[in-house]
């Protein structure tokens, strides 16, 4: 197995549009696999998901040839400290996710992730100090509108939707500072949170309350979610390399769609007044936002 080829001009190709697609689709899938291990605790499920996406990173990675890389990291004090924070990021990412899943906050978690283009881009601004286009502030703003419906009607902070949030635009934030690939950084970060998780899944199996290897059932899908968990990621890494941006910025709106759309018709979860208001506003903002990207691609090529 080799690494697609990357394009040599910034165009779409059938490849990576193929790679693209299935990631986002999988992700807007995944809330049906995470309902069924919704009874487990969310952190034994984040550790299982850490723990058996590594056999699967690491068989890729061989057949990549690609071990060199991650060996580098894990020898560079530097590499090595900024992969143990993504690491924390992704991991944080994931509890809060799996939790609002299993707790009815499937909605919620759409809503983070329809926010959080727009606050990548605040986060360039502010951290960057990348200038903001005109339409890139209105769609800001459009979205810290709908935040602000959410808390005037609820009177408390839509923390779910937040906090992935910030969460996914931190570590998508200092990815890219990560000198290595998309596959050898996910397994890092991966090996970095294995210990954590061992010692997690060990007290639990010391305390007699570990969902593994009490029945069948359960310990198939605990053992699935290294599947569920690195064949998306896997998949969105390669194909990223073979789209345009603005391409991948259109795709992305796939997964929290099909998020809010099981939420509401699979999951039966509410959609009150103060979500009637907020939904439309941010979507307003990202169709502002990819039209303003798609217009300035067009300019540069």
């Amino acid at each position: 197995m080799s690494t697609p080829a990357e394009p040599a001009q910034n165009v779409d190709t059938p490849q990576g549009l193929a790679f693209a697609i299935s990631a986002y689709v999988l992700w807007g899938f995944l809330p049906l696999y995470l309902k069924a291990v919704s009874h487990i605790p969310a952190a034994e499920v984040v550790a299982h998901r850490v723990i058996w996406s590594v056999p699967l990173a690491g068989v890729l990675l061989i057949l990549l040839g690609r071990t060199k890389d991650l060996q580098v990291a894990l020898r560079t004090p530097r590499m090595l400290a900024m992969g143990c924070v993504t690491a924390a990021l992704i991991s944080i990412n994931w509890g809060i996710y799996v939790w609002a899943i299993a707790n009815e906050n499937t909605l919620d978690a759409a809503l983070g992730y329809y926010i959080n283009p727009l606050f990548s881009i605040a986060l360039g601004a502010l951290l960057l100090r990348e200038g903001l286009t005109r339409a890139q502030l209105v769609a800001i703003a459009f979205a810290g509108a709908g935040v602000l419906v959410l808390i005037f009607e609820s009177g408390k902070l839509p923390w779910v939707a937040i906090s992935l949030t910030l969460s996914w635009g931190f570590y998508a934030f200092f990815k890219k500072s990560l000198p290595i690939g998309p596959n050898q950084g996910f397994l890092l970060e991966v090996l970095i949170l294995t210990i954590p998780a061992l010692g997690y899944l060990a007290y639990l199996g010391s305390q007699g309350v570990s969902s593994f290897g009490g029945n069948i059932s359960d310990t198939a899908l605990l053992i699935g979610c290294g599947v569920v968990t690195a064949v998306p990621l896997i998949l969105y890494a390669n194909g990223a390399k073979l789209l345009r941006l603005s391409t991948v910025g259109i795709l992305q709106y796939i997964a929290p769609s099909m998020i809010f759309i099981n939420a509401v018709f699979v999951f039966g979860e509410e959609v009150d007044r103060g979500r009637m208001i907020a939904f439309p506003l941010i979507w307003a903002g990202l169709v502002i936002y990819s039209l303003s990207m798609i217009r300035s691609m067009r300019r540069a090529a």
